[in-house]
């Protein structure tokens, strides 16, 4: 039976389905990841249930995705139901006890928990423009945009903090053509268009601050068990390129803000990542290489990800390479890429002489699954047909009541619940424009003043008439943008910015 270094998953079965042995995750080996995967209603959310309730009451701090909602049931005390003490009786969990978990709940949208929020500037160019699905020209376009907000200290931190720079950039698109590249007046505007279009899918209340401190995803209570934080997805998967990026942004920032630790007796933190398809479809070749470096690196930040997805096809090989634990539920082989995923899912575990791995994976009951965990030196066991023990918190959705109850009481409370809107690059560019306009009055006022002589038909004698070429700037104008440029030179050398492109916070 799992003891405090393991966590117990569920009893493996012989061939002749009596009970073989006790099925655990070693809490050392929890940094080198995992995958659950499995057809829809074969149990990977109970699995993953299982498995958060282990890591927390281990005092690991979880994030998990609902994406149906069922999975808040975890915050509530579990019910003595005869299929679950039938199950506890096969796989010897004896006690079966019930608990309720300590759970923060967040929504990108503050409506079934507390908002989540992050800044453009954090985000980065490349996991916006993976966002927006920009071409390669567009995306050159977002670069350039980046590098002059940070060369001009112009601070991202919304919607339209992005949409005034890009305002600016075309208004500069010959100037800044010269500087960076071709930037064209279409790109800049087909950019735009797709901020509306993101605006309009409630993006907008994920771009701002107070931005997600990292801190409150890592809490513990004072029992010394991990706070579980549940994030409310099934309105966010309406977009799932947002639901998608954001997990890639929040697992990015967790790899830049944590520092080195090497391998620990348990994670500092788990990070389940459902539906993780989204993740890879469509994607460019440079992020799923980042994606996979994040991956490979961040167990050394004691960071375990767990990839929750129907099919083991949907990850990446390079990706999949570093999924250590595994728990497959069956899968369905009607079509010939699900033929093809039963043999791939088949011939990533260690074999077992008692059966067929690929057969088996087809006959899995529901609640039943194929498990390989690391043993002893980081070695995968040999693969086992498991029965999945039963979850001690509740099955299935709590209500509303009990939802609101739950963000009351939560320690986050009051943190992140009113948008801050500072200054920044949307007001600081109005700022500028004003002087500008300003200097520009003044100085033509200054010029057209009764003090010097002209003669009909020429500029003045000085020079300094009122009438100069378009292309020329006044000497205020000049001087406003070499003291922007001088400052924004200064500031874009501090800038630095991550693996996945988003911006270290507190470097």
């Amino acid at each position: 039976m799992a003891d405090e270094t393991s966590i117990f998953i569920g009893a493996s079965r012989k061939p002749d389905d009596s009970y073989q042995r006790a099925e655990e995750l070693l809490l050392r080996y929890g940094n080198r990841h995992g995958l659950v995967t499995g057809a829809t209603g074969t149990g990977k959310t109970v699995s993953l249930q299982v498995l958060a309730e282990g890591f927390s009451n281990a005092g690991v701090p979880v994030f998990c995705a609902d994406i149906k909602g069922d999975l808040s049931g975890i915050s509530m005390m579990g019910e003595a139901k005869d299929f679950l003490v039938k199950r506890a009786e096969q796989v010897k969990l004896a006690p079966y006890q019930f608990q309720e978990f300590p759970v923060i709940f967040w929504d990108l949208f503050g409506e079934q928990g507390h908002p989540i929020r992050a800044t453009i500037s954090e985000m980065g160019p490349l996991l916006l423009s993976r966002l927006m699905n920009l071409t390669e020209a567009q995306e050159g376009v977002m670069n350039i945009a980046f590098r002059i907000a940070d060369e001009e200290g112009l601070l991202l931190l919304d919607l339209k903090d992005l949409q005034a720079l890009l305002a600016n950039i075309a208004e500069r698109a010959d100037e800044l053509s010269a500087r960076y590249g071709n930037v064209t007046k279409p790109s800049v505007g087909a950019i735009q268009r797709t901020l509306l279009v993101l605006e309009s899918q409630g993006a907008a209340n994920f771009f701002g601050e107070p931005a997600l401190r990292i801190a409150d995803i890592m809490r513990t209570t004072r029992d010394g068990r991990g706070a579980i934080s549940v994030l409310a997805a099934d309105k966010l998967m309406m977009n799932p390129r947002l639901y998608a990026t954001f997990l890639l942004w929040l697992m990015s920032e967790l790899f830049e803000e944590l520092p080195e630790v090497g391998d620990l007796d348990r994670p500092k933190l788990v990070f389940f990542f459902d539906e993780a398809h989204l993740l890879f479809e469509d994607a460019p070749k440079v992020l799923i290489d980042r994606v996979e470096q994040v991956v490979r690196l961040i167990r050394s930040k004691g960071v375990g990800v767990y990839f929750v997805t129907q099919n083991p096809l949907d990850i990446p090989e390079k990706v999949l390479a570093q999924l250590g634990n595994r728990v497959q539920h069956a899968l369905r082989a009607y079509t010939p890429r699900e033929q093809q995923a039963v043999r791939t899912a088949a011939e990533t575990f260690r074999p077992n002489p008692d059966f067929d791995c690929a057969t088996a994976i087809t006959q899995l009951a529901t609640g039943e699954a194929l498990v390989s965990m690391l043993e002893d030196k980081g070695v995968p066991a040999m693969v086992q047909r498991t029965l999945i023990r039963p979850p001690s918190s509740r099955l299935g959705p709590i209500t509303p009541d009990e939802r609101r109850k739950i963000i009351a009481e939560s320690p986050v409370t009051g943190q992140y619940d009113e948008a801050v809107d500072r200054e920044s690059a949307f007001e600081m560019l109005q700022k500028k424009a004003k002087e500008a306009q300003d200097a520009e009055a003044q100085a033509q006022q200054q010029n057209s003043g009764g003090s010097r002589w002209t003669i009909p038909g020429f500029e003045d004698v000085l020079g300094t008439g009122n009438r100069r070429s378009s292309n020329r700037q006044t000497v205020a104008e000049a001087a406003i943008k070499s003291v922007v440029r001088s400052v924004g030179s200064s500031v874009g050398r501090a800038i630095v910015r991550g693996i996945l492109g988003s911006l270290a916070r507190g470097r």
